[in-house]
C-alpha cells in the first residue's frame, strides 16, 4: 500500500473519531442544558411563577435528549396550572397528542388525555382517545376506564304508549291508539295514524288504515296496495312480509307479490330464515321454502318482532324445554326458557327461575343471576333485578342502572325504555358522532 494512501486512511479515521467525540460531547451538553432548564423552571414553579417557567420547559422539551419526557411532563403540569389562560388548553392538548403519537406511547398518557376530556364534558373525544389507546397498547386500565365511561346516555324527550324493538335504525311506536315509525334519533318518520304498521325496511312500511292494507314510503306516500283478501300482516324484512289470506299465512314481497307456500303461522325473516308452522308443528324455513329446521317442534323461540335466527343458531321448544339448535343438531343443555340471539353477543337463557347467558356454541358465559333478561345487542343486555330493569356489559357488570320499569335491546345506539313518563328512547352518547360499540 502506498504511503499516501495510508496517510489518507489515518486522516479519515481521525476525522471520524473527532466527529464521534463531538456528537457525544454535544449530546452530553444538550442533556446537561436540558437538566439545567428543568431545574430553573422547577424553582420558578415552586414559587408559583408558572408563566416564566413555560419558555424554559418548552425549550427543554424541544431537545431530543435524555430528559425530554421529564421536561414534557413538567411542562404539562405548568400548562394545567395556566389552563384558564387563553391558548394554554391548546398547548396542553398538542403536547398530549405528541406523546400519544409516539410508537412507544405509554398507556398513562391516554388515560391522562381521556380524563382531561371527561372533566371538560367532552365524552366523545375521551372515548375516541381511549379506543385509540386500547388499540395501540391493549392496556387493561384503559379498558376499565373505557367501560366505565362509554355507556353514558341521553333520554329523548318524546314519550309513547309503547315502542317496539328497534330494527334497521327504526322502531314502531304507539301513541293514542295509533301507530307510526320513528328513527333512533327520535325523529318521526311515519306519523302515528295507522291501526297497524310493520317494521320499516327498504324505505317502506306496510300499514293498515280503516281496514285497508297498503305500503307507504318514508314520506308517508302510498306506494303499493294489495287487492287480495288480506286480513292481517306481519313484519317486513329482507323484502319479505307474511300476509294472512283466507286463514293461511303467505309470504309476499314489499310490493305484495305472493309466494306459493301457505303456513298456519309465520315469523319475521332474519339472516334469510324465519319460523313457520304447518300441521301444528314449528320449524325454520329459508327464502326458497327449504326447511333448515323441519316442522316437528312445539315452538320456535322468537323475539318481539318475530325473529328467531342469528349467528347460525335457533332455539326450539319441545316437551316443556328449550334447546339450542345448530345445523339441525342440538347443542348445549336444556333450558326452561330463552331469548333468541342477535347478530352479535350472548343469548339470555333461563334455568331454575334465574336468567344467565350462553354463547352460540352453547357454553355458559355469564352466571344465572338475573330475575329476567334479554339477549345482548351491541355489547349490552337488558336485565331485571327485582322490579327494575337496567343494562349489563359483556363482563356482566351493571353499566346502566336498574331504574326502568321495562327495557328492550339496544340497536343503532338506542333502546326503548319505560319510564314514569311512558316509553322513551335512550341513546348512548358515544353514538352521537357515529361511533360503533
Amino acid at each position: 500500500m502506498k504511503r499516501s494512501v495510508r496517510i489518507w486512511i489515518c486522516m479519515g479515521c481521525c476525522v471520524m473519531m473527532v466527529f464521534s467525540w463531538a456528537i457525544v460531547t454535544n449530546s452530553k451538553s444538550t442533556s446537561e442544558k436540558q437538566l439545567m432548564l428543568i431545574n430553573q423552571a422547577t424553582a420558578l414553579v415552586n414559587d408559583g411563577i408558572y408563566i416564566r417557567a413555560v419558555p424554559l420547559l418548552e425549550e427543554a422539551a424541544g431537545y431530543d435528549a435524555a430528559h425530554t419526557v421529564t421536561a414534557e411532563n413538567e411542562l404539562k403540569r405548568v400548562y394545567l396550572a395556566l389552563i384558564e389562560n387563553r391558548g394554554f388548553p391548546r398547548k396542553y392538548i398538542t403536547l398530549l397528542e405528541k406523546q400519544m403519537n409516539r410508537r412507544d406511547a405509554d398507556a398513562s398518557v391516554f388515560i391522562e388525555a381521556a380524563n382531561y376530556y371527561l372533566s371538560s364534558s367532552k365524552l366523545q373525544d375521551a372515548l375516541a382517545i381511549l379506543r385509540t389507546g386500547i388499540d395501540k397498547t391493549g392496556d387493561a386500565a384503559l379498558v376499565t376506564l373505557y367501560e366505565g365511561s362509554r355507556y353514558a346516555y341521553e333520554t329523548h324527550r318524546t314519550s309513547y304508549d309503547n315502542i317496539a324493538m328497534i330494527y334497521n335504525q327504526h322502531a314502531q311506536v304507539l301513541l293514542d291508539g295509533k301507530r307510526g315509525i320513528v328513527n333512533t334519533e327520535g325523529l318521526m318518520i311515519i306519523p302515528c295514524e295507522y291501526e297497524k304498521i310493520s317494521t320499516f325496511c327498504k324505505d317502506r312500511a306496510i300499514v293498515m288504515k280503516e281496514g285497508i292494507i297498503y305500503a307507504v314510503d318514508k314520506n308517508n306516500n302510498r306506494i303499493a296496495v294489495t287487492y287480495d283478501d288480506v286480513s292481517d300482516f306481519g313484519n317486513l324484512a329482507e323484502n319479505r312480509i307474511p300476509l294472512l289470506i283466507d286463514g293461511n299465512w303467505r309470504r309476499a314481497s314489499g310490493d305484495f307479490e305472493l309466494g306459493t307456500s301457505a303456513f298456519e303461522d309465520f315469523g319475521m325473516y332474519c339472516g334469510g330464515y324465519a319460523a313457520a308452522r304447518v300441521d301444528g308443528k314449528w320449524g325454520v324455513i329459508d327464502l326458497s321454502s327449504n326447511w333448515l329446521i323441519p316442522p316437528e317442534y312445539d315452538g320456535i323461540v322468537q323475539d318481539e318482532l318475530g325473529r328467531c335466527y342469528a349467528q347460525g343458531v335457533v332455539f326450539v321448544r319441545s316437551g316443556g324445554y328449550v334447546y339450542l339448535m345448530k345445523d339441525g343438531i342440538q347443542i348445549g343443555a336444556a333450558y326452561d326458557d330463552a331469548q333468541p340471539f342477535s347478530d352479535e353477543g350472548y343469548a339470555a337463557v333461563k334455568r331454575n327461575g334465574r336468567w344467565g347467558f350462553i354463547d352460540a356454541s352453547g357454553a355458559e358465559v355469564l352466571p344465572f343471576a338475573f330475575d329476567d333478561a334479554l339477549s345482548f345487542g351491541q355489547h349490552l343486555a337488558a336485565v331485571r333485578h327485582g322490579e327494575y330493569w337496567g343494562y349489563i356489559n359483556i363482563y356482566g357488570h351493571i353499566v346502566i342502572d336498574t331504574v326502568f320499569y321495562e327495557a328492550k335491546s339496544f340497536s343503532g345506539g338506542s333502546a326503548p325504555v319505560l319510564t314514569e313518563r311512558g316509553w322513551q328512547l335512550i341513546t348512548l352518547l358515544e353514538f352521537k358522532k357515529g361511533a360503533s360499540l
